[in-house]
């Protein structure tokens, strides 16, 4: 590479970062300064673990405005938290929402003092939808060959064509993983509109137990929420749940993470073995009611 070429790369990579700045915010809470991003009018979005449990919250912004935050919601199963700021002014970020490339150059744009906190990264590996180890769907798996900065978690990674494709958190075992803008908007859309979001309930307690007949293992039902979807359906204590929409669940940990997976309100066929007889239920999934 020339002195030239690689003088232009250097000044492309200043512009896009003074490009993206505006749009990316200090978050501070107790004991814990991290970044996060205005995501619409008057709303940030920021990474769930780095918010403290009680305390109050502010935003710097990147003219250095300090503003009190309102927790409007989180979700720790995506690692996505919202906040509302009365008196931001600041334009959203815009986000691009096709996936990028396994080797791809990537800036991470996030905040610290006022100014621009900056990362490179190489982008590791790109796989399909994945479940959180708490159980959240994030639409695609992306992982950067990057140790982030806990002050750097929360804020907007850049794809080669320098827009948003999604937010930069921390991962397990030291990973750096990007929650991609389609997860990003489904979930702070539903903490938004209702503060929480919901998870799929089949109001039944569930215990691993081998099926014989060469049919493997089941989960029996040990207890059902009288007021729960399995009630409704007509699930009884002692079923023993063999399949779901014609897919043989082989444990009741496959038939947990299948149920995560599921939207509220949508409608399932479970293949039940009651009295040695394994019959069709229609169970319509609910959303679990809060403690």
């Amino acid at each position: 590479m020339t002195a030239t070429a690689f003088a232009n790369l250097s000044n492309n990579f200043a512009d896009l970062v003074a490009r993206t700045a505006p749009h990316v915010v200090e978050v501070e809470s107790h004991r814990s300064l991290s970044s996060g991003f205005v995501w619409r009018g008057g709303f940030v979005v920021t990474a769930d673990e780095t918010l403290a449990e009680e305390g109050a919250v502010r935003i710097e912004t990147a003219d250095g405005t300090v503003l009190e935050a309102e927790v409007v919601g989180r979700d720790a199963a995506t690692d996505i938290a919202l906040l509302r700021v009365a008196g931001l002014t600041t334009a959203p970020a815009v986000f691009d929402t096709r996936l990028v490339r396994p080797g791809a150059l990537i800036l991470i744009v996030s905040a610290a003092d006022s100014a621009p906190l900056v990362a490179h990264a190489i982008v590791a590996a790109v796989g399909l939808a994945w479940q959180s180890m708490r159980g959240g769907t994030i639409d695609a798996r992306v992982e950067l060959d990057l140790r982030l900065r806990r002050r750097a978690e929360g804020g907007l990674a850049l794809g080669g064509n320098g827009e948003a494709f999604g937010m930069a958190v921390r991962g397990p075992r030291g990973r750096t993983l990007v929650i991609p803008a389609a997860t990003i908007e489904r979930i702070a859309g539903a903490l938004a509109a209702n503060g929480r979001v919901p998870v799929a309930y089949l109001g039944a307690g569930l215990r691993d137990v081998v099926v014989g007949d060469d049919l493997g293992r089941g989960a029996m039902v040990m207890s059902v929420d009288p007021n729960g979807p399995a009630t409704t359906a007509g699930i009884n204590q002692g079923d023993i749940v063999l399949s779901w929409n014609g897919v043989r669940q082989r444990h009741m940990g496959m038939l947990l993470q299948t149920l995560r997976a599921t939207c509220v309100g949508t409608a399932v066929t479970l293949g039940v073995r009651r009295a040695g007889v394994t019959r069709d239920v229609i169970v319509t999934i609910g959303d679990r009611p809060e403690r």
